[in-house]
């Protein structure tokens, strides 16, 4: 046992104390956050485009006004969804501190950012076709800058009574422009249609208008009857704490498969074996990245609670709720223990054949594949955990750590959760087996690895 402890020790000291692993440790919650805010910083910065709206005729009469009534419409209509969508957020927050944080990332998603300015006067006052198209080119090239400078011209016009457009951008690949304007003049002529078939336009208008109020109900939420976003947060956060466990478990996985790989190619793997048993070697390095995953998960859980906190306490009243309540965070510890035991010692039992990472590929590969499937199915769990699919793969031991965590919110029935635990450390128990008879044997082995190798040292255990 002492000198299992002692290569644990040195197995969670060769990469603790390295400055390499803090700062991958840390990089995963930065980019987490970058990942969430850059999409809403690159709407936000987004420029307002410059847009200018001329009708080509008089038969065009009518579409640029309809254009521009459908941008106040499209506006009206964002910002009425955006107060309703802060007033149910600050609601479930339980106060002002939750809606006014989303506040801004709301508001930053309203759109199209555009707006309507006035044409020139040369370009109202040229003739349709070339001699129009030519002053819009200037206008949108580099030869005008400042204010008079346009992002985008559209000439209406009508084609057999049907509205058409020419939308000239400055920019050829934005077409947030032609969009919205193909949009405008689709509702326009279907206004057009219906008033000539004799239905009041207003009717049309407001039939078009018109948001039914939908109440989501439930039995199971807290209140009894109206679904609320507390009722909702159980789901998403078991579908991140799988997440979550997956990236735990193969990261230490993975760093105990390059460990021994290292080790091996540089012999000190034939060192520790001079004194210690091949068992105690294994049990180390298991528990020893066991470890040091178990810094990464209190580093990432402490920066996590640090930041809701602060910036959103009343979210993190309600998420240790969720995680003190049912159990949830000691389902979390024990398929963590248990899928963790898993792939840590097939891992390590396949870099005990190894001496460069090319030379694993021939397993790694189905391996991983088999990894990416509940990742997948992870997503169905938290809209419908009882699913066949996902109840049938969750006894599937290599599946069960990840889809159960993220089932646990759903209160499945006991006999799942007890069923499922004892299958995966029945199944963790056979791999401790398998894998210590094939790192004993890989262990002092130049053979290549191979699925027929890795089978024969299993059987001969030697």
């Amino acid at each position: 046992m002492k000198r299992t402890l002692l290569i644990a020790r040195r197995e969670f000291a060769a990469y603790a104390k390295t400055v390499g692993f803090w700062l991958s440790l840390l990089a995963f919650p930065i980019f987490g956050v970058l990942g969430g805010a850059i999409p809403v910083l690159m709407k936000t910065s987004e420029p307002i485009r410059q847009v200018v709206v001329v009708e080509e005729g008089p038969q065009a009469s009518g579409l640029a006004a309809a254009v521009q009534n459908a941008l106040r419409e499209d506006q009206a209509r964002r910002e009425k969804r955006r107060q309703e969508a802060e007033a149910k957020i600050q609601a479930a927050a339980g106060g002002t501190a939750g809606g006014q944080a989303a506040k801004g990332a709301l508001s930053g998603l309203d759109g199209p950012r555009m707006t309507f300015v006035a044409p020139p006067a040369d370009l109202t006052a040229a003739a349709p076709g070339e001699a129009r198209e030519e002053i819009a080119r200037r206008y949108l090239g580099d030869e005008v800058a400042g204010p008079d400078r346009l992002d985008a011209v559209v000439l209406l016009n009508r084609a057999d009574g049907q509205p058409t457009a020419r939308v000239w951008s400055r920019r050829a690949t934005d077409t947030s422009v032609e969009r919205f304007v193909r949009t405008a003049l689709k509702d326009e002529w279907r206004r057009e249609v219906f008033r000539e078939a004799g239905i009041d336009a207003t009717v049309v208008s407001t039939t078009e208008a018109f948001q039914p109020e939908v109440t989501t109900l439930s039995p199971k939420s807290a209140s009894g009857g109206e679904v609320s976003f507390r009722d909702q947060l159980p789901g998403i956060i078991g579908l991140v704490s799988g997440f979550i466990l997956w990236s735990l478990i193969i990261t230490g996985a993975s760093i105990l498969l390059n460990s021994v790989m290292e080790e091996k190619s540089n012999k000190i793997l034939e060192v520790l074996l001079s004194s210690a048993s091949a068992t105690e070697i294994l049990a180390g390095k298991v528990l020893g990245v066991a470890f040091l995953t178990m810094t990464v998960l209190l580093v990432w859980g402490g920066i996590g609670a640090a930041g809701l906190i602060a910036g959103l306490p009343q979210y993190a009243g309600m998420i240790g709720e969720v995680l003190l309540e049912g159990g949830l965070l000691g389902y979390f510890a024990i398929y963590a223990v248990g899928g963790y035991l898993m792939y840590a010692v097939l891992f390590a039992a396949i870099g005990a054949f190894c001496e460069t990472p090319r030379d694993a590929q021939t397993l790694m590969g189905p391996i991983m594949m088999i990894l990416v499937v509940p990742l997948l199915v992870m997503q169905m769990a938290i809209r419908t955990p009882d699913a066949p699919v996902v109840q049938i793969m969750s006894w599937i031991p290599f599946f069960t750590p990840f889809l159960m965590s993220a089932r646990a919110p759903s209160d499945p029935p006991m006999i799942e959760i007890v069923g499922t635990m004892a299958g995966m450390f029945a199944f963790a128990l056979l791999m401790v087996w398998v894998a210590g008879r094939a790192f004993r044997a890989g262990a002092l082995s130049d053979v290549k690895l191979s699925w027929k190798a890795f089978g024969a040292a299993i059987g001969r255990g030697r």
